[in-house]
Order: C-alpha cells, then structure tokens, then sequence
C-alpha cells in the first residue's frame, strides 16, 4: 500500500481587535497556505454564516475538489483509451443542509462538465468512463454523501 500525506497551512486573518468576544466581535475571514505554493487561498466562511462574499468558503473548496479530482481522473482515463479531449467545463453544485442536531451536512454533490472531444467513434466509451473516474476518485471515495455526474460530450 502506499500512502500521501498533505500538509497545509491556515490562518485565521479575523481578529478584529475583540477576538471572539461575541459571535459578532470577529470576522471570519483567513488564509490557506501550502509550503512552496506560490499564491495563498483568501477564505472565509459562507456569507449565510457572515462570511466575506469575496474570499472563498470550505463548502466551496469541496465541491471544487470533488469536480477538480474527477477531471483529473477522467482526463488521464480517456488519455489512455486515446480519447482526445479537447475541452473539459465542470459547472458543479453542491447541496449542504443544516439541522440543530448534526449541524451542517452536504446531502449531495452533482458534477455537471461539458466535454468536447474528437472521435465520434469513442463517444459511448466517453460517456462510460466518467463511471470508472467516479470510481477512482480519492475524493469522491472519501465522502459520505453521494456525488453523481451529469456529463454532456460533444465530438467536434
């Protein structure tokens, strides 16, 4: 077996001179940060929770990594079945709900890309391997809520 370990950096940026005083008293605003990347990741959270609209929010990053992961995934398979893909748009959304017992929860996730590729031939064996992708998916298969996907191809 072998094994990946991630390391990343944040940092709350939202003292606002009362620390959390009250739940009012702070923003919640901070920065992500991995060694030897150039840019920092501004964040905060969901504006519902008084986030800052501008900087992005976890729930947010989630659904990106989910869509960035299949993509992935998917661009490598259809690169070995010698699919030439030639775009590749993902317009995902994420549904998260909020209970008073469990807090906030995603109850799903729908990946919605856009492909274009070039052999008319290969269409059903691209439509096929956004399975094997979801499959392979080190995101995906780690999350507790389904995550599905509603592919459009188009051969060019």
């Amino acid at each position: 077996m072998k094994t990946h370990q991630y390391s990343i950096q944040l940092r709350w940026t939202g003292n606002q001179g009362k620390g959390t005083q009250s739940y009012t008293a702070y923003s919640r605003d901070h920065e992500i940060t991995v060694p030897e990347k150039v840019h920092t990741i501004l964040a905060s959270s969901d504006p519902a929770f008084r986030g800052n609209p501008a900087h992005y929010n976890p729930e947010e990053l989630l659904v990106a990594s989910l869509s960035a992961c299949h993509m992935l995934w998917y661009l490598h398979l259809c690169s070995v079945a010698k699919i030439r893909v030639e775009s590749y748009v993902d317009a995902a959304e994420g549904v998260m709900e909020e209970s008073v017992e469990k807090g906030g929860f995603f109850q799903s996730v729908t990946l919605k890309p856009q492909i274009e590729i070039r052999e008319q031939d290969k269409l059903d064996q691209a439509y096929e391997l956004h399975e094997e992708a979801h499959r392979k998916c080190f995101i995906a298969n780690s999350v507790n809520f389904p995550v599905s996907t509603e592919a459009q191809i188009r051969v060019l």
